[in-house]
C-alpha cells in the first residue's frame, strides 16, 4: 500500500502543491503539511512544543497529544496563544522543540532559536522544516486562488540551508544535520543542545 500511495503522491505532486491540506487529504493523496509532520515523526521524542502550531494542533494530535502547540494565533484546538520569543515555561522543560514551516514568519529568528536552546533539556532537539526561497516564491505563486497563500512578505521568503544553519550555530546548538524529503524540495534541519 505505502508503494501506491507514494506513487499517486509522486504523479499528483503538482497537485499537492497547488491545493491546501484538507482538499488533498479529501483526495486520497499526502498534502506537503504531512509530509512535515511524516518526517519529523520520526526524530521527535520524549515531551514536544510545536511552535507555530497552526490551525487544528495537528502534530501534537498525530504524536499522541504528548505534547504543546503554541501558535500567535487563536487557532482551533491549540494550547497557548503565544510567540517564538519570549515561551512561557521554565528552562529544560521539553526534549524536543519542533518549528513546522514557520521559521521564515518569525521576526527575530536568532531570538527565537535561543528561546528554544533554553526550554529544550540537555540532548534535547530542535526540528526544523523550511523550502528554500526559490521554492517558495513559486509554490506561493502557484496558489494565485488563495489570497493568504499567494502573498509572500518581504522577510517570508523561506531560508536557504546555510542561513539556517548559521541560527543553530549561533544559539548554541550542535551536531546538526539535514534531511532532505518532499523530492529534495523541503529540509527537515536537526539540532541536538549541548
Amino acid at each position: 500500500m505505502k508503494i501506491i500511495q507514494s506513487m499517486k503522491d509522486f504523479i499528483f505532486f503538482p497537485v499537492r502543491i497547488i491545493f491546501d491540506h484538507q482538499r488533498v487529504n479529501s483526495w486520497g493523496l499526502t498534502s506537503l503539511y504531512d509530509e512535515r509532520i511524516n518526517i519529523c515523526k520520526k526524530f521527535a521524542s520524549g515531551k514536544i512544543l510545536d511552535i507555530g502550531c497552526g490551525e487544528g494542533n495537528e502534530f501534537i494530535k498525530a504524536y499522541g497529544g504528548k505534547g504543546i502547540g503554541i501558535d500567535l494565533f487563536p487557532w482551533n484546538e491549540i494550547d497557548i496563544v503565544g510567540d517564538g520569543i519570549k515561551l512561557p515555561f521554565k528552562s529544560q522543560v521539553f526534549d524536543t522543540v519542533l518549528i513546522l514551516g514557520s521559521l521564515n514568519y518569525m521576526a527575530d529568528k536568532a531570538g527565537a532559536i535561543k528561546e528554544i536552546h533554553r526550554v529544550l533539556k540537555k540532548e534535547g532537539l530542535v526540528l526544523i522544516t523550511m523550502i528554500n526561497p526559490v521554492f517558495c516564491y513559486l509554490r506561493h505563486k502557484l496558489t494565485w486562488w488563495d489570497k493568504e497563500q499567494n502573498v509572500v512578505q518581504k522577510g517570508q521568503e523561506g531560508l536557504w540551508a546555510d542561513q539556517i544553519k548559521q541560527l543553530l550555530r549561533y544559539a548554541q546548538f550542535d551536531k546538526i544535520k539535514r534531511v532532505f524529503f518532499l523530492y529534495g524540495l523541503n529540509n527537515l534541519y536537526i539540532g541536538r543542545k549541548k
